[in-house]
């Protein structure tokens, strides 16, 4: 028998490391080939890592919530076949050889606990080592609990003292009526001496506690550092786009019977935003300290819903070289995939510049945020009938229109309000130039 060693796989160029959000196999567990075996989470996407190989699982070398970096072993499978037995891999953890043992003690008590109050705390915001989770579990402290600790480590970390302290003191105080739990925020070093602590929030018995998912904190975290980064400002028009809900409701039962897929309007209007990229490019860049990157490719960022309602932002790669049945099935597949939590972390990455939909939730308009490091992006707002004045070699006429806003929220550190709104200005142009007669 051999032993395989299977490591967590490189997922872009970006990504260095995952945090273990499941494990699928347990010990003794026989596994297929390509059957998953852990599922992972960095900070873009949510993915699976399949065996390489067909065998016994022998041995798990990280838990639930640790972190990894890429390339090192996670597990150990035993497989068919003679050969050396690979060198046993060290268990990567924050605690030293002294306190492997404790753990080892502690998660045996654990187990016998019934309830368990921090099953959860994956998603806190504050880090927390195995051995001080597995305390909190024996003994019974709650997430809450837990939160209000103060932590005498590195980046005030709850040590394994620290809530041994607690837990000797904690019967000398009743537990009040109100609890006060304190709201963490991230504040930037360059500010950090002038901004006061956040007030604590009250809760009471009437109030409900929903803890944010650990994709929802992220995407906390990286709206309040794109607004901190780039100096946002706005340009809106409104696009006259008759022609193109006439000419889709005309073709899109031809299109869907040719080619397989629903024709909507996202990729229309992505088409036309990668083509007025093209003549506009310095738009499609991203900034790196003084420097201004200017991106050889337009690949178009578009944000779509995930399950829980959180927004993730896959990327289609050279979206100005595909017309427009490439782009109906770049839209269509990685919204699927979107809603399935199928996509991998590369579909998310690279991105040059991000089209978002607000109209899909009934807004007329929106100010999005940049996706940073990009420096631009565009809402697209519902389309509406509205009365509108008509100019023919008659006389102008009122008429009913199918007409939308659009909202460019771009970088005003490196983009102009020239540049802005020419930008929608000509994508305005282009859609209203909409060929009645063309073919798909």
């Amino acid at each position: 028998m051999a032993r395989f060693e299977l490591k967590l796989p490189k997922m872009g160029e970006s990504v260095a490391e995952a945090t273990i959000t499941s494990w699928l196999k347990e010990v003794g567990d026989t596994i297929e080939l390509d059957e998953a075996v852990v599922e992972i989470a960095t900070d873009k996407v949510d993915s699976e890592v399949p065996s390489e190989v067909e065998g016994t699982l022998i041995e798990v070398l990280f838990q639930k919530d640790d972190v990894v970096a890429v390339g090192e072993t996670i597990a150990v499978i035993e497989i068919e076949g003679e050969g050396s037995e690979t060198e046993k891999v060290a268990i990567t953890s924050s605690v030293d050889k002294t306190q492997v043992s404790e753990i080892e003690k502690t998660i045996e008590k654990a187990v016998e606990v019934v309830s368990n109050p921090i099953a959860k705390t994956s998603d806190s915001v504050r880090f927390y080592s195995p051995l001080v989770r597995n305390i909190a579990q024996t003994e019974g402290v709650s997430m809450y609990e837990l939160e209000t600790i103060a932590g005498s480590g590195k980046d005030n970390r709850v040590t394994k003292e620290d809530i041994l302290s607690y837990l000797e003191n904690r019967g000398e105080s009743s537990q009040p009526k109100s609890v006060e739990i304190p709201v963490k925020t991230e504040v930037p070093k360059q500010v950090e001496k002038v901004v006061a602590k956040a007030a604590p929030v009250s809760v009471n018995g009437e109030d409900e506690i929903i803890e944010m998912s650990r994709m929802g904190k992220l995407v906390a975290k990286h709206m309040v550092s794109s607004v901190q980064t780039s100096a946002h400002v706005q340009s809106f028009i409104e696009i006259d786009v008759t022609n193109i809900v006439k000419w889709r409701d005309k073709v899109k039962d031809a299109f869907l019977k040719r080619e397989g897929e629903k024709l909507t309007f996202t990729p229309i209007f992505m088409q036309a935003v990668a083509t007025t990229i093209k003549k506009y490019p310095l738009i499609n860049i991203a900034i790196d300290g003084d420097n201004i990157i200017k991106k050889k490719n337009i690949n178009l960022g578009m944000a779509a819903a995930l399950p829980d309602g959180n927004l993730i932002v896959p990327v289609i790669k050279n979206a100005d070289q595909l017309n427009l049945v490439g782009m109906t099935k770049s839209v269509n597949d990685l919204a699927t995939r979107s809603k399935n939590n199928a996509l991998k972390p590369d579909e998310i990455q690279g991105g040059t510049y991000t089209v978002t939909n607000v109209g899909s939730f009934g807004s007329v308009m929106g100010t999005p945020i940049i996706n940073q490091p990009q420096v631009a992006i565009l809402a697209l707002g519902a389309i509406r009938k509205v009365p509108a004045v008509i100019e023919t070699s008659e006389g102008d006429f009122i008429g009913i229109r199918q007409k939308m806003f659009v909202s460019h929220s771009y970088d005003h550190r490196v983009v102009n309000g020239a540049l802005g709104g020419m930008f929608i200005k000509t994508l305005k142009e282009i859609l209203e130039a909409w060929d009645l007669n063309q073919d798909f």
